[in-house]
């Protein structure tokens, strides 16, 4: 997997993610980017509501297996394998060592991603399951892309709960800015009200991972030189440089210029500067959930890419 890659004076291992002055020329840097690169890769896409509906879709089968897998150790095949619509089973993904907590407000998220699938596919019909990377292999370099260099030993989302959740944390935020961006584009009832309420699922599930992260901001993440909340913003930053439309998304520390109403470092909910949520395209999307930075190059997560008329759309072109 081809993964977008850092300039060099973003990657040092010597650098904190709480440095403010590091911080500082970093989410500097990502403002630059936006500027530059906005009007070229970030304008709105023309797309039915129904393909706009379908298409995220493509991120609740990734959050479904993901959860499910996690915290019982079977995916949508065992829960509700219509939904699947025949799509091949997930690559990977296995039983977490989670703490009894943790597991059950996981095993919770699963269950909420396959109702999440199942308004769609009755409101509007579904798509197949795509083919979905959930290997502790892939998320291995995903995690060693965001820091810069390689992870010793191999990070492994499955080992223990922290890691569990920070792995998490590279998921709902992605399909919550994708239902904000969703929302302003949709033309019929039936279709904002729909992503209306998913979004305010979705939203719940990425602040409860945030804040569980964040209660352990300070810690180490074992065997690592590395803070959770570090960890968060290495995450972060590689999303933002991965879907090339500027800062769109935050760890859970921030330099007080980035916090809210520039008086906090807190940033448990990751928002703009009037604390409104961020929004992102489907093509940011599939470049940050493909790894590759191309909407038309697919990976890390979907190796055969998305789904739906949408993300097809962008694999014909290539």
């Amino acid at each position: 997997m081809n993964y977008f890659r850092f300039p060099h004076s973003m990657k040092t291992s010597h650098t904190k993610m709480r440095n403010p002055s590091f911080l500082s020329s970093f989410f500097f840097l990502l403002l630059l980017s936006h500027k530059v690169s906005c009007d070229y890769h970030c304008s709105p896409i023309k797309a039915s509501d129904v393909d706009r509906v379908q298409f995220a879709m493509n991120l609740e089968f990734l959050e479904a297996e993901f959860f499910l897998r996690g915290s019982l150790g079977q995916g949508l095949d065992s829960i509700a394998p219509y939904l699947a619509q025949g799509g091949p089973p997930p690559v990977g993904g296995v039983k977490a060592d989670l703490d009894p907590v943790t597991r059950r407000i996981i095993e919770e998220f699963g269950y909420q991603e396959v109702g999440h699938l199942g308004a769609i596919y009755t409101r509007v019909g579904g798509i197949r399951r795509p083919l979905l990377n959930l290997s502790a292999q892939n998320f291995e370099t995903i995690f060693n892309e965001a820091v810069g260099y390689k992870l010793q030993p191999p990070f492994n989302p499955y080992s223990n709960t922290v890691n569990y959740l920070l792995a998490s944390y590279l998921i709902p935020y992605v399909g919550l800015v994708g239902y904000v961006g969703t929302i302003p584009y949709l033309e019929t009832y039936n279709s904002k009200s729909l992503v209306a309420s998913l979004l305010g699922v979705e939203s719940g599930q990425d602040a409860v991972l945030r804040a569980l992260l964040y209660a352990h901001a300070d810690e180490k993440v074992e065997p690592y030189d590395m803070t959770v909340a570090e960890f968060t913003g290495r995450l972060s930053g590689l999303r933002n440089v991965l879907a090339m439309c500027g800062l769109k998304d935050e760890g859970i520390m921030v330099p007080k210029e980035l916090g809210a109403e520039n008086r906090t470092t807190s940033n448990v909910l990751s928002a703009d500067e009037y604390s409104l949520s961020y929004s992102r395209t489907p093509p940011e999307i599939l470049r940050i959930i493909y790894g590759s930075g191309s909407e038309y190059k697919p990976g890390g997560f979907y190796p055969d890419g998305g789904n739906g008329r949408i993300a097809q759309s962008f694999l014909k072109k290539d």
